[in-house]
């Protein structure tokens, strides 16, 4: 891989990373309702399923699921219903839950291993990194050099770019935090993330294999 292909492949990632989706909007609801350490922890899980996506998009077996309809139908409508899910919550969250949550005296109901896996099922349940890293990989590879140096520089990369992004948004809610938990804010902010979730599910039931 030369410096023009790897600096290209930056400026592809940095778009993908800065531009906000469903693992943002989840890392900036944790961030508020739950503090800042929280919000790694659900980034990491996040992140780990992406990563899980872009080795099986440079392995080849992206392919398979981006172009196998059962299969990319799966992981969409999973994907789908999960977000839908996530905003049906949201809706049904009263102010109340949300200050105590806020405040801290709420942690022992959630432990950080729901919220990694919380995380990893927002990342993972997207048929759209599939088809996006399986047609992004083979063009910044070079097939005449080991594969391994280069599928290493291209996760890692990845990897801080999302890391970065995720928990500057996610630092940024918390710092938020207090503003929105002010006169029934918390209760609008909970409105607003759940439309936004049940839209992204109902976007994402809607979207087709590119294969």
């Amino acid at each position: 891989m030369t410096l023009s292909t790897y600096l290209i492949y930056l400026s592809a990632i940095l778009v993908l990373t800065a531009t906000p989706g469903p693992s943002v909007l989840l890392c900036i609801t944790k961030s508020i309702q739950h503090g800042f350490v929280t919000s790694i922890v659900t980034a990491l899980g996040s992140l780990t399923a992406i990563i899980g996506i872009m080795t099986l998009s440079f392995t080849g077996l992206g392919v398979l699921i981006s172009s196998s309809e059962l299969l990319f139908n799966i992981v969409k409508w999973s994907g789908a219903a999960y977000l839908i899910y996530l905003g049906v919550k949201a809706l049904l969250t009263d102010s109340t839950e949300f200050t105590e949550s806020v405040n801290g005296r709420a942690t022992t109901r959630y432990s950080w291993l729901s919220h990694y896996k919380s995380g990893f099922l927002v990342g993972a349940t997207n048929p759209k990194a599939i088809v996006f890293f399986t047609a992004l990989f083979p063009q910044f590879i070079a097939l005449n050099l080991p594969l391994l140096p280069q599928y290493l520089l291209l996760v890692i990369t990845f990897a801080l770019m999302e890391l970065g992004w995720l928990l500057l948004y996610s630092y940024f809610g918390a710092r938020s935090s207090r503003w929105i938990m002010r006169k029934g804010r918390a209760k609008l902010f909970n409105r607003f993330t759940g439309s936004v979730f049940i839209g992204a599910g109902i976007l994402l039931g809607s979207s087709r294999s590119q294969a």
